[in-house]
């Protein structure tokens, strides 16, 4: 392929990713690493960088892209901030140490733990497990754990936190308008800390194309965000619409979708 053709392409991947963050609350990087990925590839990146460069990219545009999906569901008053308030900290530390591992993983298992991540929280979504009426969001230590753990698994996939944010918040019987509307605001503090966290362990890797920070590849950042922010609104609008089934259906077959593509560009 001509590398005029990614002019195009990255712009069109930033509709694809602002559409789903603000319908389903995430910051977009279970589309984008898959789809980041396949790019690199065929642009002749050195394998061996791929999927981190993938990664931090992803990381980077969720910082905008959770910006505009926060705003437009805060408009519909769907963002819990007590949640917010008392995730946030161990959110920010999570994800912040989850960069360290995934810098030091190599390219095929860690393309390999997103894709069974995926899966795995794709079925969830799809098996609709009902919580009991009685759980509620834990206490400021329960919580502070399952902020650890979310923003150490979405630094790892390179997520906004929403696919394990959203059916954390369901789980704890969290309206699933609310979930995704809460999600969108949890994602900034990830996507920051993930940011520095991938630019600082991808500083001075070797064999790097130009026009990259760290793992972040700049071009492809510019133009995915800069569409993402624009349609992340209408997203979020059509969330407040549709019912609850059906927006567990399209994000399960997106999910598996992108990460069957991300194994078959990488080992096809």
């Amino acid at each position: 392929m001509e590398f005029d053709v990614w002019w195009l392409a990255y712009p069109v991947l930033g509709a694809g990713v602002g559409f789903f963050a603000g319908l389903l609350g995430v910051g977009g990087g279970g589309i984008m690493v898959p789809m980041l990925t396949t790019f690199f590839v065929a642009q002749g990146f050195p394998y061996e960088q791929v999927v981190h460069m993938s990664l931090g990219t992803s990381m980077a545009s969720i910082v905008l892209t959770s910006i505009s999906s926060l705003r437009a569901h805060q408009q519909h008053g769907a963002v819990r901030w007590d949640i917010v308030k008392g995730i946030t900290p161990s959110i920010l530390l999570g994800t912040f140490g989850g960069t360290f591992i995934a810098a030091r993983v190599d390219t095929a298992p860690l393309a390999i733990f997103f894709s069974i991540f995926m899966a795995y929280v794709s079925l969830q979504m799809l098996v609709n497990i009902k919580p009991k009426p009685s759980r509620d969001i834990p206490g400021p230590v329960g919580l502070s754990l399952a902020g650890a753990g979310i923003g150490g698994v979405s630094a790892l996939v390179a997520i906004g936190g929403g696919s394990l944010s959203v059916p954390f918040m369901t789980w704890c019987n969290v309206k699933m308008q609310h979930a995704i509307g809460t999600s969108a605001a949890i994602g900034l503090p990830i996507a920051a800390a993930g940011t520095v966290g991938y630019m600082v362990n991808g500083w001075g890797a070797p064999d790097m194309p130009a026009h990259t920070l760290g793992y972040i590849y700049l071009p492809a950042l510019v133009l995915v965000s800069v569409v993402s922010m624009a349609v992340a609104p209408v997203g979020a609008s059509l969330a407040h619409k549709l019912p609850v089934s059906v927006l567990k259906k399209i994000f399960a077959g997106v999910l598996i979708a992108l990460s069957l593509k991300m194994l078959h560009s990488l080992f096809g």
